[in-house]
């Protein structure tokens, strides 16, 4: 793990999974605050955006399953994504106006190569009719090395969850899916 282990704070490298390796990282903007064991420079080395093979590890010393971002999106200046259950978040990268520029390439390609590998099943589903515009996803995931299956349900927009027409077109969609795909 010599070239790929360098310059990681040892908060993440302590919380590594046994089997579990360092794909890229990239040095990023301190969070704010600073706080020891963060990853920031007061924690020595620098604030650090790590991808593993299991996980995005965040300079505030979290780390999200991949299975777990919904969507990531990189601007010249940050890094946000959507994390299931919690979320936008925002990574602020490294310009001109917060240090040295960085080539964040290989960091991106990760992200969005591990994302994208957890997805079994994307299916839209129109909702109230078959040609409507609106309606909900089906997504199924697993992680990686993983063998359990997460089914997930997106509403679009103006759908009531307490509708039960809405609660049998989902229930009959899924099991279509499981049929059709064996999943």
């Amino acid at each position: 793990m010599a070239l790929f282990g360098q310059n990681i704070p040892d908060q993440v490298r302590s919380r590594l999974e046994r089997g579990e390796r360092v794909l890229t990282h990239a040095p990023v903007a301190a969070p704010a605050g600073g706080a020891p064991g963060t990853g920031s420079p007061s924690a020595g080395g620098g604030a650090v955006l790590v991808a593993t093979t299991r996980a995005l590890y965040l300079p505030d010393g979290r780390s999200v399953l991949w299975q777990d971002i919904d969507q990531a999106r990189w601007s010249p200046d940050a890094l946000t994504f959507v994390e299931e259950g919690f979320g936008e978040h925002t990574v602020r990268l490294r310009t001109e106006l917060t240090g040295d520029p960085v080539d964040y390439r290989r960091m991106a390609e990760t992200v969005a190569e591990r994302v994208t590998s957890t997805i079994l099943v994307n299916r839209f589903v129109p909702f109230p009719a078959t040609g409507s515009a609106t309606g909900f996803r089906l997504v199924a995931r697993r992680a990686p090395l993983g063998s359990e299956i997460d089914w997930r349900v997106h509403l679009g927009e103006g759908l009531d969850p307490q509708d039960p027409r809405l609660s049998d077109s989902v229930s009959r969609a899924l099991a279509l899916l499981h049929e059709q795909m064996g999943v």
